[in-house]
């Protein structure tokens, strides 16, 4: 197979090395229009073809499969063009800007039976991974709520505010953990100097009640990057910035119970151990490459398929819609 990148700024340099390792890919092109990007790709990686020509890697019948990572305004047409032109598409995240485009993209990956994928890095991580294991195997029990914080001093976006930016890596652990269906949104946001939402709060009700909550921000003095979540059993903290132990079960919660003739409960604190499982330290966006190999090899949707980027771009598209009206309750189809 052979792979083009489409874009060798931030993101794209790292999926060029992931390529070049990954089973199955015999030869990786490099695409930026920056001739500098180039020279950088090129020093690094001096077996990639590298080339200014988006439509040569767009259109060529020697490239097979094409991963996207451009500003997400360029996400649509260029994924579109790929498809069109018989290659599978594997796209930064988020998929697209707008649920219609993504809905456009899903339905013409399947006219032509071409993998749609979208870089969802975040559920390839040991930290994650381990994370929708103990949930689904019940060590957790039912879920209560999940709360998120990622929030840092900038990068400031020109293109997308901070929900776009930050929100679309938790939303999609959201998504891939939690296993019932999202119902609604509503979220507060605000801008203080280009006109971008800058700081959002974003709330997701689900329809079994649990609750999710992200606080997302370009404002703030520290780097925090922390998941907990809530459940009848047991309670789990993620933390990406810690150099291990990213994951702690704790062994806390409440029990109810109430006396016989007396219309009262009474609620008792159970505090347990503390635990940090092992987990795979392997790169995850190795992990992301190889799924999206051997998913075109084995004709096969990948775990981040175009649907889980749906699913995505839905919630960021219904927050964005409820901070434009100070807070609304948008209604998820």
């Amino acid at each position: 197979m052979k792979v083009g990148v489409i874009g060798l700024g931030y993101w794209g340099p790292n999926l060029v090395r992931n390529f070049l390792s990954t089973p199955g890919v015999e030869r990786v092109y490099g695409c930026d229009l920056d001739e500098k990007r180039l020279a950088f790709i090129k020093s690094r990686f001096p077996a990639v073809e590298i080339t200014k020509d988006t439509d040569f890697v767009l259109r060529s019948a020697d490239i097979d499969a094409v991963a996207i990572a451009t500003p997400v305004a360029t996400h649509y047409p260029l994924a579109k063009k790929a498809i069109e032109n018989g290659k599978h598409v594997l796209v930064e995240k988020p998929l697209t800007a707008s649920v219609k485009e993504a809905e456009d993209l899903i339905n013409l990956a399947e006219k032509n039976k071409k993998v749609l994928m979208v870089d969802h890095t975040f559920i390839y991580t040991g930290a994650v991974r381990k994370i929708k294991e103990l949930i689904d195997n019940g060590e957790i029990g039912e879920i209560y709520y999940f709360d998120s914080v990622r929030i840092n001093l900038g990068l400031f976006q020109h293109d997308v505010n901070v929900i776009w930016d930050l929100a679309t890596h938790d939303v999609s652990i959201m998504d891939f953990v939690i296993n019932s269906r999202p119902v609604s949104v509503s979220a507060f946001g605000t801008s203080h100097y280009n006109g971008i939402e800058d700081i959002a709060y974003i709330n997701v009700n689900f329809d079994n009640g649990i609750i999710a909550h992200f606080h997302v921000s370009w404002l703030a003095p520290v780097k925090v990057r922390r998941i907990l979540i809530s459940g009848t059993k047991k309670m789990i903290i993620y933390d990406d910035t810690e150099p291990s132990e990213k994951v702690k079960i704790y062994d806390k919660g409440v029990v109810v119970t109430s006396q016989e003739g007396i219309h009262r409960l009474l609620i008792q604190y159970r505090s347990g151990d503390m635990y940090a499982p092992k987990l795979d330290d392997t790169e995850a966006l190795s992990l992301v490459c190889r799924e999206f190999v051997e998913s075109i090899f084995e004709n096969r949707n990948p775990i981040t398929d175009g649907y889980a980027g749906l699913k995505v771009v839905k919630i960021l598209e219904a927050a964005e819609k409820s901070i434009k009206k100070n807070g609304v309750l948008v209604n998820l189809d």
